[in-house]
């Protein structure tokens, strides 16, 4: 069956359920046999160029080719991280754009003010366009995750992540959301936004679930244009693509919501025709738009990766829809493409990349770029032609004219960040996000003037209110003070209550003097991005919030629950334990719209973008689904007007609760799947007794949370955490993450001490730690050591099959008390590689 371009309509449930079950596609899709991953362009919609080619900038664009050097060229198609790169490299290598990653900011300082961030881009701009002999000048460009609002500058207002914008249900709000972002982003000095994310999630145990819009093309396949041009502005428009306007980037193409059990950068397996008939219809209106950017996703189709597949990224998106902007990839996917490395894809380009990001690669990368280059691995014709698209948005963004950022017309006026307009439509949007799924005697609105306790760890948490992506990669490690254009949810509560003469308490554990009128408990998921957010099933677990909500209602106090979250998840007797209970997602920086809607300022209008799980082990449950059958349906959601019982639900999690794949020793034991070995290297065992080296329970801040490691001396002794089954940490390397360990170091080594990882006979790797642990054992104090995951990988473990992800070997004598092990995105400083 081929779509017409009827396929930017709406899909409703029933047409839907009917395109699936005509692919064969639904829970089981790995079930087709003879699955590949070579689409046939001519089986998807066609569309005309939406942008018509304008002789002037297309004949700027040959000259500005016919007078680059191939060094220059190389340069213009290699995006860097601002962590790895200075405007210097940016002057040698001819680098065409620059980014900064989740956890990448101005001088290294997560809070870094807006003003260290423009100063910065002044820096690479000014570098890009300082005089190279007779080469052409050609300006570098910035790009950055703003994906829900400038949430990597502190003051920035800070919008709903996608799923909530989802449930708003709201093209309009989206149009004026994109606009607001981009002005944001114009006074930082920044071009260019990794955003809007299209994806059409299928599975909700995907870390990345809140970035869609939700679980069917119709809502994202309705926000696309306007949110695209509120970003960049209307094509026609003298300000689009500049002014108080960006570039825009559609993502992530293709498939990157349909993975096998929801795993981050994993495979979608399924027949082309599901893949073009319920991923691909949000980037038809994208591109109708203008959008100027694609995003390449990490993810595969049929064991293909995405950044390798030709038939898709120049088949389909160049040549049969006619894209003419640039595809770009994602942090290092390049290198997860077969026969590549992140250093060394020549395929890529071949394929239809444009702008490998290469953020801590990019070095080397360039060079065996433009080695292939010289030898024609890589072919004239086609560098030329990813050098053009490039070139071709850059001049139809008039950034050759514009100057250096702090000179543009938003540029410095920082006052613009997190402005009164702004943050009042971001509390428009809050209130409209909101999804009442319970309201027992109709419990809401409440009285603003009543007596109100609000309990939780949300309640007063912007951390946890704001979600991944939020000054850091995973937006964890912020406080307070980091948020000065914001209002928590208390805050929010407080204000509304007092204005009406009553009184509100915060108590996070819900304890009370005077019995209140009501309760409000705000809960839920703490922040994550990306794959740290995966999960093996969609239960939620937290014992402390459950059980003060039960001890609420027992006590006779009217319970409502504001549930935070990135994904429906299966929450069964926090609803049992409420008599109200809102899904508020990740509201952002303005916890009024919660409050203004409790209080009946608003009416709820949100509508689940999600279906609702009956179960935590129904992760894929979607409307169209032959079996469909959720606890609320898509698009469900109460108004006050409506009955809001709900009969008790049956609280036995279909599983055990689920385990933390990055913890490797937490709570005085280790992490699930994994043992605490001891010995002489090659003979570990759990209790080989005191000779070399032993392990005792001790205490930290409960009793045996921690382990006491005592190495006598006597001999080479190696202390390990060591898998059940090797595990394969290649993503989690690619993406930053660390090896960060808790540890107080009660008698400092006498002698070197290694820290190690090993992936089988005669496959191991790290390096010396005794200075770090004399140093610690200095002070007699808790000490957090950091060691990127890339340190492993150069000191020559294979991270694909990591069988020992910890160990401490030494033959002197060592006493160090460690509480916890985890592999993370680290909090603090690292290590440098040795």
């Amino acid at each position: 069956m081929t779509l017409s371009r009827a396929a930017k309509v709406v899909l409703g449930a029933a047409s839907l359920a009917a395109l699936l079950s005509s692919h064969g596609f639904g829970p089981a899709a790995a079930q087709t046999a003879g699955l590949n991953a070579e689409a046939t362009p001519g089986n998807w919609p066609a569309r005309a160029a939406t942008v018509v080619a304008d002789p002037a900038v297309e004949t700027r664009v040959d000259a500005l080719l016919a007078a680059m050097s191939l060094e220059q060229k190389v340069g213009q198609i290699i995006q860097a991280d601002i962590a790895s790169v200075t405007p210097e490299d940016v002057y040698r290598y001819h680098l065409g754009s620059v980014l900064n990653g989740g956890n990448s900011d101005p001088g290294g300082r997560y809070n870094a003010p807006a003003k260290d961030w423009l100063a910065a881009a002044d820096a690479f701009y000014a570098a890009s366009m300082r005089p190279h002999g007779k080469l052409p000048r050609i300006p570098v460009i910035w790009g950055s995750d703003a994906v829900h609002g400038h949430n990597n500058v502190v003051g920035a207002t800070l919008f709903p992540h996608n799923i909530g914008l989802g449930a708003a249900r709201n093209p309009d709000l989206i149009r004026r959301i994109g606009a607001a972002t981009a002005l944001e982003m114009r006074v930082t000095g920044l071009d260019w936004t990794f955003a809007p994310t299209l994806a059409v999630v299928r599975d909700d145990r995907w870390g990345r679930t809140y970035e869609g819009f939700g679980e069917t093309p119709e809502i994202a396949t309705s926000y696309a244009a306007p949110l695209i041009e509120g970003l960049q502005g209307r094509m026609g428009d003298k300000d689009w693509l500049r002014g108080p306007h960006i570039i825009a980037t559609a993502k992530h193409f293709l498939g990157d919501g349909g993975t096998r059990g929801g795993k981050d950068q994993g495979d979608a397996e399924m027949p082309e025709a599901a893949l073009r008939d319920l991923f691909s219809p949000p980037y038809l209106p994208a591109l109708d738009a203008g959008v100027q950017s694609v995003m390449v996703s990490f993810s595969s189709w049929n064991d293909v990766k995405m950044h390798g597949n030709r038939s898709l990224l120049t088949g389909v998106m160049k040549e049969r829809w006619n894209f003419d902007g640039f595809l770009v990839g994602d942090w290092n996917g390049h290198g997860q493409v077969a026969g590549c490395t992140a250093t060394d894809c020549p395929q890529s380009v071949i394929a239809g990349l444009d702008m490998f990001m290469a953020p801590d690669s990019w070095k080397e990368l360039y060079r065996t770029t433009l080695d292939h280059a010289r030898n024609g691995t890589l072919p004239a014709a086609q560098l030329d032609e990813a050098v053009r698209r490039i070139l071709r948005v850059k001049v139809r963004a008039g950034m050759f004219e514009a100057g250096k950022p702090s000179s543009r017309p938003y540029g410095g006026r920082f006052e613009l960040l997190g402005s009164k307009e702004h943050r009042a439509l971001a509390r428009q949007a809050v209130q409209e996000s909101l999804v009442l799924l319970k309201n027992a005697g109709g419990l809401l609105p409440l009285k603003p003037g009543a007596s109100i306790l609000v309990a939780g760890d949300g309640a007063d948490n912007l951390t946890k209110q704001t979600g991944g992506w939020t000054l850091s990669w995973q937006g964890t490690g912020t406080k307070r003070s980091d948020f000065p254009n914001a209002q928590s949810i208390w805050e929010g509560i407080e204000a509304e209550v007092k204005a009406a003469g009553g009184a509100a308490t915060l108590a996070v554990d819900g304890r009370y003097s005077a019995k209140p009128d009501a309760a409000i408990v705000v809960f839920g998921e703490d922040p994550y991005a990306e794959f740290q957010g995966d999960r093996p099933d969609v239960g939620y677990d937290d014992a402390k919030n459950l059980a003060l909500m039960q001890r609420l209602k027992a006590e006779g106090v009217p319970v409502v629950a504001v549930f935070l979250s990135g994904r429906a998840m299966w929450v069964n007797p926090f609803l049992n334990a409420s008599d109200a209970f809102v899904a508020a997602w990740l509201p952002g920086s303005e916890g009024g719209g919660v409050a203004d809607v409790l209080f009946g300022k608003a009416d709820f209008k949100g509508k689940l973008p999600y279906s609702w799980p009956k179960s935590s082990d129904q992760a894929a449950v979607n409307v169209g689904d032959a079996d469909y059958d959720p606890l609320f349906p898509y698009g469900f959601g109460l108004t006050f007007a409506d009955k809001g019982e709900l009969a008790p639900l049956p609280e036995v999690r279909a599983g055990a609760v689920a385990a933390d794949p990055g913890l490797l020793f937490g709570a005085g034991k280790p992490g699930a799947g994994r043992r605490l070995l001891l010995g002489e290297p090659g003979a570990l065992s759990t209790n080989p007794g005191p000779d070399l080296v032993e392990a005792r329970p001790a205490d930290r801040v409960a009793q045996e949370d921690s382990v006491r490691l005592r190495w006598t001396g006597a001999g080479r002794a190696v202390a390990a955490i060591v898998e059940d089954a090797p595990v394969d940490l290649t993503r989690e390397t690619n993406g930053e993450l660390a090896l960060e360990l808790e540890l107080r170091v009660n008698a400092p080594p006498s002698a070197g001490v290694s820290l190690l990882m090993g992936c089988g006979a005669n496959c191991t790797g790290g390096f010396p730690l005794r200075s770090v642990l004399a140093e610690a054992a200095s002070t007699g104090k808790w000490t957090r050591i950091a060691v990127p995951l890339r340190c492993f990988a150069r000191a020559g473990v294979d991270m694909s099959r990591v069988e020992t992800p910890l160990s401490f070997a030494t033959s002197g004598t060592l006493d160090i008390t460690m509480s916890a092990a985890r592999i993370v995105s680290p909090s603090g400083p690292q290590l440098a590689c040795k």
